[in-house]
């Protein structure tokens, strides 16, 4: 039997008919993608380049604008604890304490209640009415005016603290100070690390979850083994947005900190942070030196920021890679 006779005809593949007009088209066609490509990468490159300079020039300004201070008074600015305007004595040591004190004691307090919002609303219940009325709350607390939360921490706060204070035999309880400011913060930055602790709770795929439970893994060894270390660089993270907004935060802290340029002994002492320094005495500096020292504290402020962002982002990484 013949081989070619008994293959049917509708399997023999029909020749290729190169239509010119169709190859034209597909050819302009991969060029229009390219052009829109190209512009796409240099709107990108464009914008990426111009928040770069947006710091830069901040930066650059805030230099330029410090240079009056930092010719007068060097290095000794940093380290000085004398705050006087009268006199021209200008010290950035208790300002620069205050604000870690109070950044770093808000993250303290804020880091268990914040990783325990993420995981009950990423693992526990993800999808039900309550875990949406709370990410709800949750997300309404970062809304918040920053004025409101002060003005609260007056009325409520403040003479729950110095109750405190009272009952630790303090001889003058005032309820405002470092630790007050540190309870608002820590209020007002939970969101933050909260929401990207969720979002990065629901990642974690489901088939490594579902070997835990195969193995026999209870609910909390799966979070413990699984979750946790698969989402650390993203909680890491989260706390790290959280520290950065907490450092430059200046209303709600300037109403309840106490606002004294004497160095805190305590946590519960009076105090004052680099934003509400100048917050409170930018429209009073009459001098060219004091409004540049303002400026100065200012520019702390910013490589403050700029460098516990970076050390940040490095133990991300280290964390990620381990």
């Amino acid at each position: 039997m013949n081989m070619e006779t008994s293959i049917p005809a509708s399997v023999i593949p029909s020749p290729v008919v190169r239509d010119g007009a169709g190859l034209r088209k597909r050819v302009r066609r991969t060029f229009r993608q390219i052009r829109g490509e190209g512009a796409f990468r240099s709107l990108l490159l464009i914008a990426g380049g111009l928040l770069v300079v947006l710091v830069l020039g901040i930066l650059l300004t805030l230099i330029t604008q410090s240079l009056p201070s930092i010719r007068l008074l060097g290095l000794k600015f940093i380290w000085g604890s004398t705050w006087n305007p009268v006199r021209n004595v200008y010290g950035a040591w208790p300002f620069l304490l205050g604000t870690l004190l109070t950044s770093f004691l808000a993250l303290l307090i804020s880091i268990p209640f914040s990783v325990a919002i993420a995981i009950f609303l990423g693992e526990y219940y993800p999808s039900s009415w309550f875990a949406g009325a709370l990410k709800n709350a949750v997300e309404l607390i970062a809304a918040v005016p920053s004025v409101i939360y002060g003005f609260w921490g007056l009325a409520v706060l403040v003479p729950m603290v110095r109750q405190l204070e009272a009952r630790f035999g303090m001889e003058q309880p005032l309820g405002v100070g470092i630790f007050s400011a540190s309870l608002i913060l820590s209020i007002m930055i939970i969101p933050y690390a909260a929401s990207l602790g969720r979002s990065m709770i629901q990642m974690v795929p489901g088939h490594l979850k579902e070997a835990a439970y195969g193995l026999g893994a209870t609910h909390w060894e799966v979070i413990r083994h699984v979750v946790i270390p698969y989402t650390r660089s993203g909680l890491f993270a989260g706390i790290l947005l959280s520290l950065g907004r907490a450092l430059g935060e200046t209303m709600a802290v300037t109403m309840v900190i106490g606002n004294t340029s004497i160095l805190p002994k305590s946590i519960f002492s009076p105090g004052n942070t680099m934003a509400s320094v100048i917050a409170n005495e930018f429209t009073e500096a009459d001098k060219t030196v004091y409004l540049s020292a303002l400026i100065e504290l200012g520019l702390a402020l910013f490589l403050v920021t700029v460098i516990i962002n970076i050390a940040g982002k490095k133990i991300i990484d280290r964390v990620t890679n381990e």
